[in-house]
């Protein structure tokens, strides 16, 4: 049985059929599928019947595990995190604004696995935006205004105290622990080449971005709102469909993502690695 790559026909995004990820897979088989995760940036790998140690040791074939902050990890596992949603919950959707997952590292995650574990018949769509079709399809006096632009990178308006997911945040199933380490800022170049590709593109978005280097506040956020507008445009969106028993691996250093609700009533699990940055 081959390998199998259909891209989504979308701005991004392909399924992977024909390999069975509860075995080990050759140097040839990890090698097929890095390249297609390059290309496609986000895959998706349907009926595969994993348990955890599957998802860890598929995450270690891409890299080391990431360090996840902010977060308590399942009981019993190190590096593997729940994303989940009892039905009755009340709170806001987690993760419903566009990100790039821990840009506020010194070292972001390359990538991100989920495996489905309890998905609801309807809704819970992802939708991810491709950041080189972005920065390609930018208007040459837009790109001029962020090209050498330094972005400040934070987490405290998420996972500080008194951020969206800090003390105020009640009734929540996920095990989200706030902190004051989460005010602590990190630089990285807006527009950067991919460390593997070296494909340019746009780095994190507002948010995660809370000003650029040498601007004032009052400067920097009309260019992060304009260009938080034009990251998530409709034709830089795949829209991912989820089903029971798939795996989902995407690349942080080349899309933005966002979780979107719709399936009130109903539980929702999944199962969260992170793949450490090329190299590190």
């Amino acid at each position: 049985m081959s390998i199998a790559i259909t891209a989504s026909g979308q701005a991004c995004g392909a399924a992977v059929t024909g390999i069975d990820l509860t075995e080990d897979l050759s140097q040839d088989q990890v090698a097929e599928i890095r390249s297609a995760w390059l290309e496609h940036h986000v895959l998706a790998f349907p009926d595969q019947h994993m348990s955890d140690d599957d998802l860890e040791r598929f995450t270690l074939y891409f890299g080391g595990f990431g360090h996840d902050p902010f977060f308590d990890p399942i009981e019993g596992r190190e590096h593997i995190a729940a994303i989940q949603r009892k039905a009755n919950e009340t709170s806001p959707l987690f993760a419903e604004n566009w990100h790039s997952d821990w840009s506020f590292q010194e070292h972001p995650p390359a990538g991100t696995c989920l495996r489905a574990i309890d998905i609801p018949p309807i809704g819970g769509d992802t939708l991810f935006a491709n950041q080189h079709a972005s920065l390609d399809a930018m208007p040459s006096e837009m790109r001029a205004k962020l090209e050498g632009k330094i972005a400040i990178h934070s987490a405290q308006l998420a996972y500080a105290p008194d951020g969206t997911y800090g003390d105020k945040d009640e009734e929540r199933s996920m095990a989200i622990r706030p902190d004051e380490s989460a005010r602590a800022t990190q630089l990285h170049p807006l527009v950067r080449n991919h460390p593997e590709t070296h494909r340019p593109g746009l780095f994190s978005c507002l948010g995660y971005i809370i000003g650029f280097e040498g601007m004032t506040q009052q400067e920097a956020l009309p260019l992060l709102t304009e260009l938080y507008a034009w990251q998530s445009r409709d034709e830089f969106v795949y829209r991912h469909k989820w089903e029971p028993d798939m795996l989902l691996m995407w690349d942080n250093r080349s899309v933005l993502h966002c979780a979107t609700g719709g399936y009130e009533g109903h539980d929702r699990l999944l199962h969260r690695t992170t793949i450490s940055a090329f190299g590190h």
